[in-house]
């Protein structure tokens, strides 16, 4: 039994679970992983069930019924994650911008160095964007200054969708009581953390725009995040 799974989200991801769940599972710590895939037209969750064949034990999925968002998906796979008992569990997208090799020293910045919620962060020192057009760094950037202003969170990469936590932390939170869907889902599980008291650390990482698949952002995920922060502020998390 592993003590650490990585939950990812899926709808259309045909081009990159295979790929993702070789590259994980050829990594020297054992993961797990967990995808929750949103009823994905394409052939992604029939993928991902010849690989559990592969990988028995070490790969799961919850299949929900239709595209329901990513915060959703991550609440619904923390849940799963505390039932089956995993100590560290992870966020992860499947399209390659975050480096699967990078898992290992968000672990070892929970385990090994004492945070409770480590960050795979663009915006701390040695942290990198690639394949990005300057216009959408910017964008990026000053939404977390944003953030920050608004809940005062000493936080540089407000928005990271690269995280790990102890187990301990999501046991914590009032997931019910998030219902963002987008990146304002990222904040307002970053901004619980901060309210517990728990510690969190940010680890540089190089963040790489997917090379396969479609980008499932939108200008409704921009606003939910804007306007999303005040709300934040007198939410019982």
């Amino acid at each position: 039994m592993s003590d650490a799974i990585v939950i990812i989200p899926t709808y259309n991801e045909e081009e990159n679970v295979a790929r993702m769940t070789e590259k994980l599972m050829s990594l020297e710590k054992d993961f797990h992983i967990l995808f929750v895939d949103d009823n994905s037209p394409d052939q992604t969750a029939r993928i991902i069930k010849r690989l559990k064949e592969k990988f028995p034990g070490r790969i799961h999925i919850e299949e929900r019924a239709g595209k329901m968002g990513l915060g959703t998906a991550y609440i619904h796979g923390f849940k799963w994650a505390l039932t089956h008992d995993y100590d560290y569990i992870f966020e992860m997208d499947c399209d390659f911008s975050h480096n699967p090799d990078d898992l290992i020293r968000l672990y070892n910045a929970c385990h090994a160095d004492g945070a409770d919620v480590s960050i795979g962060s663009r915006y701390v020192k040695g942290g990198k964007i690639s394949n990005w057009p300057l216009k959408r760094i910017l964008m990026s950037y000053f939404a977390s200054l944003y953030v920050r202003m608004i809940l005062w969170l000493n936080i540089k990469d407000t928005t990271a969708g690269f995280k790990c936590y102890r187990s301990k932390v999501l046991e914590k939170i009032n997931l019910d009581g998030i219902t963002f869907k987008g990146y304002a889902f990222q904040i307002c599980m970053k901004f619980a953390a901060k309210k517990h008291g728990f510690k969190i650390t940010e680890v540089p990482i190089t963040f790489v725009d997917r090379v396969y698949g479609v980008s499932k952002m939108s200008t409704g995920i921009f606003k939910e995040a804007f306007f999303g922060v005040w709300k934040m502020r007198g939410m019982k998390l």
